[in-house]
C-alpha cells in the first residue's frame, strides 16, 4: 500500500508554533470538508471520502511519532483484547481532579460470541421453558438437550421472545397431553411467532402431593397446582379422603414454591418429586396421577429449522385455512390419504383475524360459521417427494398454508409406572 504524505502546508499545522511540546502531548486531529475543491499534489482526491481517508493517516502517524518508548510497551485495550494502537489523540488536561475508580466494573458489550448459535449436541445450549425450577417442563428441557443451561420463563409467550432476542438458543413448551388434552396457547403463539419446530419429547408426569415437612395430610385444608394437575389427579385425591378445596395456580413447581416460600402448613401442592427436594418440602403420597399412562408431549423451538432427512422416522407439523368451497377439508386430508401419509394429529383453532364467515341464502337467510385454522401433524419428512406433493396438492384448496417443522420423531421408550 502507498504511503500518502501531505503537502508542506499541511504539515505546518500539526506543529506547533510556540515552544516545543512533551512528547507526552497527543494531538485532536479533525478533518474539515470545504466546499470548494482541494487537489493535492501526491494524488490525493478532492472528495470527502478521500479528505477523510487523509485526514485518519495522518491523525496515526502523529500518534506513532509523538508516544515514548515507556508508552510503546503498552496496548489498549479494545472489549478485552490489546491492540498495540492508541485510540485517545485527545489532549489530557492535568488540572482535571482524578475521579474515584467506580465500586462496580461497567458492564462489556455484547459481542458476536455472545450472540453465536450454540452447538447443535446439547453441550452449552439455553433453553427456555415455562416455569419455575422443577417443572415438568425443565425436566424435558433436560431430556430434550442433555446438560443443558435451562431458563426458566414466568409466560409461554416470554419463552418464545427469548429464543427471537438470541437470549435462548431453543424453547421446549408442552403442545398436548394424554389426559388433558392440546395446550392452546401454544399452538397460537406457533402462528404467531416465527420460530421452527426442530423437535419433539414425550415426557411421562408423576405427581405427588407435598406438603412442609411435619404436615400431616388430615391437618390440610386446600391443594393447589396447575389446572391440569388438579384435574388428572382429581379421583385419587377423593380416595386419600382429603376434605380440602381446589386451588389453581400458574405451574406445579410454582404452587410447591408458594408453600415453602410462606410457610403453609395447611396447604399441598401437585408437582413432582423433584420440586420437594428443591423446596424442601416433603412427599406425602406417591404417584398421584389418575392414569398411570400420563405423558406430556413438547416441541423444541428455534430460530433456524432443521435440514429434514430420510434415514429416521420423521414427522412435519403445518397449519392451513382452506378456501371457500365444498368438501374442501375433505380434499386436504385426501391428498394425504392417496399417498399413504398417516396423519397423527389434527386441531382447529378459531381464525383469529377473520372468525366469522357470513354465508348468504335467499331461502334460509344468512347463516354464519366459524373460520378455522388447521393444524396437522403427519408422519412423513419433507425431504421425501410423497409429502411435497401432498403439500403442493393442499396448497390448492387453501388459502394459508404454513409448515411450522420437519423434525425427527421422538421414538425413546418410558415406563408409565416409573417417574422420569
Amino acid at each position: 500500500m502507498q504511503a500518502i504524505y501531505p503537502p508542506q502546508d499541511f504539515q505546518s499545522l500539526l506543529r506547533p508554533s510556540g515552544p516545543r511540546l512533551a512528547r507526552s502531548t497527543r494531538f485532536a486531529v479533525r478533518s474539515v470538508h470545504r466546499s470548494d475543491s482541494v487537489h493535492f499534489s501526491n494524488g490525493v482526491g478532492p472528495s470527502r471520502a478521500d479528505w477523510q481517508s487523509s485526514c485518519a493517516i495522518l491523525s496515526s502517524k502523529v500518534s506513532a511519532v509523538d508516544q515514548t518508548s515507556a508508552d510503546k510497551s503498552k496496548a489498549a485495550a479494545v472489549n478485552g483484547h490489546k491492540s498495540p494502537i492508541d485510540l485517545n489523540l485527545v489532549a489530557i488536561d492535568k488540572n482535571k481532579k482524578p475521579q474515584p475508580p467506580s465500586t462496580t466494573p461497567p458492564q462489556k458489550p455484547l459481542t458476536i460470541t455472545d450472540l453465536s448459535p450454540a452447538p447443535m449436541h446439547g453441550s452449552q445450549l439455553r433453553v427456555a421453558y415455562q416455569g419455575v425450577p422443577g417443572a415438568y417442563s425443565e425436566a424435558a428441557a433436560g431430556k430434550a438437550y442433555p446438560d443443558c443451561e435451562a431458563i426458566p420463563c414466568d409466560q409461554f409467550e416470554v419463552a418464545f421472545q427469548a429464543v427471537e432476542l438470541w437470549i435462548a438458543d431453543r424453547a421446549v413448551l408442552p403442545v398436548e397431553n394424554s389426559l388433558g388434552g392440546s395446550i392452546h396457547r401454544n399452538y397460537d403463539l406457533l402462528l404467531r411467532h416465527r420460530l421452527h419446530i426442530v423437535g419433539e419429547v414425550q415426557l411421562p408426569v408423576h405427581h405427588c402431593l407435598l406438603a412442609l415437612p411435619g404436615v400431616r395430610k388430615e391437618y390440610l385444608t386446600r391443594v393447589i397446582s396447575h389446572p391440569q394437575a388438579l384435574a388428572q389427579c382429581e379421583h385419587t385425591i377423593t380416595k386419600l379422603g382429603l376434605n380440602v378445596t381446589r386451588e389453581a395456580v400458574d405451574d406445579t413447581a410454582g404452587a410447591a414454591e408458594y408453600i415453602a416460600a410462606n410457610d403453609l402448613r395447611d396447604t399441598a401442592a401437585i408437582a413432582s418429586a423433584r420440586a420437594a427436594e428443591l423446596y424442601g418440602l416433603q412427599v406425602l403420597a406417591d404417584g398421584i396421577q389418575d392414569d398411570s399412562s400420563n405423558v406430556t408431549r413438547f416441541v423444541m423451538l428455534a430460530r433456524e429449522p432443521i435440514i429434514p432427512r430420510t434415514d429416521r422416522p420423521f414427522k412435519t407439523s403445518i397449519v392451513f385455512a382452506h378456501d371457500k368451497g365444498t368438501s374442501v377439508l375433505f380434499k386436504v386430508l385426501s391428498a394425504f390419504a392417496f399417498r399413504n401419509i398417516s396423519l397423527t394429529k389434527i386441531e382447529s383453532r378459531p381464525h383469529r383475524n377473520r372468525p366469522i364467515r357470513l354465508v348468504d341464502d335467499a331461502n334460509v337467510g344468512t347463516a354464519k360459521h366459524f373460520e378455522y385454522m388447521f393444524y396437522v401433524d403427519f408422519e412423513a419428512s419433507m425431504a421425501e417427494v410423497r409429502a411435497q406433493n401432498a403439500l403442493a396438492e393442499v396448497q390448492e384448496f387453501t388459502s394459508f398454508l404454513r409448515v411450522l417443522g420437519s423434525y425427527p420423531m421422538d421414538m425413546t421408550p418410558w415406563s408409565p409406572s416409573a417417574e422420569d
